[in-house]
């Protein structure tokens, strides 16, 4: 399904684009950052939080990190200050990346097994398509944020995957 290549290029354009965001996000008010948008998880602070929760929880199955301390539910409140969650975000970045670079065929070839909250039970899948999961949700929530930076009046630049990093 994916190959190692694939992990490294999207943990790649998933830290660029983090970077984007946290630049243009800081650019505007606590205020703004916190304003309901009406995306799912509120607020630009909110969908940042969240993303960060859910890489981290993640990382938790992939790579052994330590489990976010908060539920799912609570996931937009976990780091109320930006200073915090934009340090806490780089830190991620630079271990996913760190991660991606240990992935190799052999790993995205087994299952993994974990307690899913959210469906409430044991749940069994390959990671190959885990990963693809993993990487996909923060582009969805990213463009959730990019909406409502965009819309509080910030530009984060070109977003597209062959415009921000260098394909193969």
């Amino acid at each position: 399904m994916i190959t190692p290549a694939y992990v490294r290029l999207m943990a790649t354009y998933n830290s660029e684009m983090n970077r984007r965001l946290y630049a243009a996000a800081a650019r505007l008010t606590d205020v703004q950052r916190r304003e309901d948008g009406g995306a799912f998880w509120h607020s630009i602070h909110g969908t940042l939080t969240h993303l960060l929760w859910g890489d981290c929880m993640w990382m938790s199955r992939f790579d052994g990190w330590m489990k976010p301390p908060v539920p799912i539910r609570e996931s937009d409140t976990m780091v109320a200050d930006f200073d915090a969650l934009r340090s806490a975000r780089e830190a991620a970045d630079a271990r996913i990346g760190d991660w991606a670079g240990r992935v190799n065929e052999a790993w995205l070839a087994e299952d993994l097994v974990w307690y899913s909250g959210a469906a409430k039970q044991e749940m069994r899948r390959g990671r190959a398509g885990l990963v693809v999961h993993f990487f996909n949700h923060q582009t969805h929530h990213r463009g959730q944020a990019h909406a409502l930076i965009t819309r509080a009046g910030e530009a984060t630049g070109d977003t597209d995957l062959m415009l921000v990093v260098p394909l193969p």
